[in-house]
């Protein structure tokens, strides 16, 4: 019995020895030397991503977590990332931006334009990070705009849908009255008008950025109306699925969604924003952050075209092609020419284009477009 006792308090003293030693903090020798110059060893940026909407909606916020992917396969020295879908505006998403900037996060991208003031209050809270706000006009030491002439393409899209209408009546399911939307639908408008001076764009407003049910509702409308193809602003593809169902055709917006729908959907205006999201991460993880307004076009890549649908006719698909060339080479731009308001008002003479901050504040309809907007066309001076 003794030599059994002795044995168990051996045994205890033994495993009192080793708890002992795992709570004592372990050391190491010093790795800088080790790990200086080890670029294998540099941790990745980390960049974290703001979306209105989920990611399912195969339109805007779609289109960004494609350039989500698009960074972390591409950045040199890898990102790490990280998004929250469906973050209201206002102060929820402040709350979200702050939550990212308190956990280290190198780069912010807040993706919608009701995000722009809440961006700019963190950023101004932590000087030492990025920020990067997708569709607004506020900047900071630390904060940059992104953004990409998506007139062009709709210009594009819009020759496409005059083209094709046999009603002369085409619908848009728009979001908010804003420059961004107008200048949208002014642009397509241009580009039915010059090809089917008889065609109208006739607009209807959600008020919503993503809202299934009344971007659905709204294209039905439209078609109720007589139109025959329905174009739209908005998050989602349910104004090109109303059109389907009808036997009509649509023209899709953000991401290529004749992949979602079919061939119904003639074209449309697309957005690529992998290589952006690349050109701010580099910045911020070389340390040489240059705060810009970025506002690119289709020579830049950052908004195309979508393939056509068989069902476009191939001199159709040619003469956009030859539109497109003239757009990128940087002989002509859209709203550059004589052209006349909603109002009747001769807004541009010949030889006059609209600059940057025109078209940036735009908001009022051209001819052509059946809807209201806020404001009406006046003469500009250039």
């Amino acid at each position: 019995m003794r030599i059994r006792q002795s044995w168990t308090v051996v045994g205890v003293l033994v495993i009192l020895a080793l708890l002992i030693a795992a709570c004592q903090p372990v050391t190491e020798a010093p790795m800088e030397e080790e790990m200086a110059g080890d670029d294998d060893m540099a941790m990745p940026l980390q960049v974290a991503f703001v979306y209105v909407a989920p990611i399912g909606d195969l339109g805007w916020t779609y289109a960004h977590d494609q350039g989500r992917l698009f960074l972390e396969e591409n950045l040199e020295g890898g990102a790490e990332t990280a998004f929250i879908e469906m973050v209201p505006e206002g102060p929820d998403a402040e709350r979200v931006i702050r939550d990212f900037a308190q956990k280290g996060y190198d780069l912010v991208i807040t993706t919608s334009f009701g995000y722009m003031d809440p961006t700019l209050t963190v950023a101004q809270e932590f000087p030492e990070q990025y920020f990067v706000h997708v569709s607004g006009f506020k900047t900071a030491d630390n904060m940059s705009t992104l953004f990409g002439r998506m007139y062009q393409p709709r210009y594009l899209s819009g020759l496409v849908a005059g083209s094709m209408t046999e009603s002369n009546i085409i619908g848009y399911v728009a979001a908010f009255p804003i420059p961004e939307v107008i200048r949208g639908i002014n642009a397509f408008t241009l580009g039915v008008r010059e090809v089917n001076p008889d065609a109208e764009v006739r607009v209807v407003w959600t008020n919503t950025w993503f809202g299934p049910p009344e971007e659905k509702e709204a294209a039905e409308a439209l078609l109720d109306q007589g139109a025959d193809i329905i174009a739209q602003h908005q998050d989602t593809t349910e104004p090109q699925k109303a059109a389907a169902e009808r036997g009509g055709t649509s023209i899709g917006y953000n991401s290529d969604m004749r992949a979602f729908v079919g061939d119904s959907v003639l074209t449309g205006p697309v957005w690529n924003w992998g290589p952006a999201f690349q050109k701010f991460a580099e910045q911020a993880r070389d340390g040489d952050w240059v705060t810009e307004q970025y506002w690119g076009g289709m020579d830049d890549g950052i908004v195309g075209l979508a393939e056509m649908s068989p069902s476009v006719p191939e001199d159709v698909a040619a003469m956009v092609a030859e539109k497109q060339a003239m757009i990128v080479s940087g002989e002509t731009d859209v709203f550059c020419g004589a052209m006349n308001g909603q109002n009747g008002v001769q807004f541009l003479d010949d030889g006059q284009c609209m600059d940057d901050g025109q078209m940036l504040g735009m908001d009022w309809f051209v001819e052509g477009v059946v809807g209201e907007a806020p404001g009406e066309a006046a003469p500009l001076g250039n």
